[in-house]
């Protein structure tokens, strides 16, 4: 998921923290079996791999 939001990054200039869920229980109960997870805040924007029509509705709305 990385590599596929890097074309978006440098067009839309936003920044990601990348978060390893095994380092935290509350993240490990919250996603286990769900990462990659892409979280704009606390919306979830997709999981597993790049939903790009999801991403794309995200970020025309909260532009």
């Amino acid at each position: 998921m990385l590599a596929e939001l890097a074309p978006w990054r440098e067009r839309y200039g936003f920044e990601l923290e990348v978060l390893d869920v095994d380092d935290d229980p509350v993240l490990t109960e919250r996603f286990d079996e769900l990462v990659p997870v892409l979280m704009a805040g606390e919306t979830e924007i997709c999981h597993y791999h790049l939903d790009a029509e999801r991403l794309a509705a995200h970020l025309r709305e909260i532009s």
